[in-house]
């Protein structure tokens, strides 16, 4: 048992508001899941710079000296540290700041990197990571959560959830995967590492793939309900938009809200009564097997 709360704005208006939106609905699913709990927030990318947000379990002793090694490498880069992660804003290609960091921070983290996403997640009750992460003063166009009982390994940071395993993507589960095994010895003979033995890495990575091989994100959804076996809810982010889906018999509790101004997901309706006018908003289940997908056209 897992909450998850997914909230994609339409009205510009609301932008500001993302961050305590978004903290209050995951607060509501805490007695979902107390052991760990993350938030991916998407903000207006900056053309030509990426944002890569950081893990370290030594923080203190890592990230502030971070931004000082990354000029003195040459690594042209700002560094924004919030409690035990930091957000590095840079034009640097990523693959050189993957090498940097493997050689000079082996303990830290990559928990997210994209030009809009950021992903804080840790240990302990959605209140305290919101709290710690200052979740609340964050402003965006979309954000995801989750707060996890944990069922298929650890309580770790990064057992946690959202999991990002492509630029600007990442994606959250409630359920479980019966053949994650079978589906992640696959992925490794394509080349793709995992951190984790959560089943919600897999599929994560398995969306990364098949849209590796020039499937969209509807695509891709589509053709999970043939390759992953087990129930499941997914809510997967992108830089211009948010998806659920829902296993073929669909037994885990998901609802839906949209208005003009927003379109939002819960484990629970109760995730939901706190968003403007949602007495007005059109309420549903979300259907078993089928891709429900919203994306920004200025971003299309």
């Amino acid at each position: 048992m897992c909450g998850i709360v997914g909230l994609f704005l339409k009205d510009r208006k609301l932008d500001s508001k993302l961050g305590g939106l978004l903290s209050d609905m995951l607060v509501t699913m805490s007695d979902r899941g107390p052991d760990s709990a993350g938030i991916a927030v998407y903000g207006k990318p900056t053309h030509g710079q990426i944002k890569i947000t950081v893990q370290s379990p030594l923080a203190e002793q890592d990230l502030h000296s971070l931004a000082t090694d990354l000029e003195n490498a040459g690594l042209k880069s700002s560094v924004e540290i919030k409690n035990t992660h930091a957000v590095i804003d840079t034009t640097v290609e990523m693959a050189a700041m993957r090498a940097f960091l493997a050689s000079r921070y082996p303990r830290m983290r990559i928990m997210s990197a994209g030009e809009s996403i950021e992903i804080y997640k840790e240990i302990g009750l959605p209140k305290s990571v919101v709290n710690r992460f200052n979740i609340r003063q964050v402003s965006g166009t979309h954000g995801i959560g989750h707060t996890r009982m944990a069922t298929e390994s650890a309580v770790t940071t990064l057992g946690a959830h959202p999991f990002s395993t492509g630029p600007d993507q990442c994606l959250v589960h409630n359920g479980s995967l019966s053949n994650h095994n079978n589906l992640r010895r696959e992925l490794v003979r394509e080349g793709i590492a995992f951190e984790t033995e959560n089943d919600t890495e897999v599929a994560a990575a398995y969306l990364t793939a098949e849209m590796a091989k020039g499937k969209n994100l509807r695509e891709a959804l589509t053709s999970a309900l043939d390759d992953l076996d087990g129930f499941f809810t997914f809510v997967v982010g992108t830089k211009s938009g948010f998806g659920v889906l829902r296993d073929p018999i669909a037994c885990k509790p998901a609802i839906m809200a949209e208005t003009d101004r927003y379109v939002a997901f819960g484990s629970e309706y109760r995730a939901l009564v706190g968003l403007p006018n949602i007495e007005r908003a059109r309420v549903w289940e979300p259907e078993p097997a089928t891709v429900y997908f919203w994306e920004h056209a200025a971003a299309a």
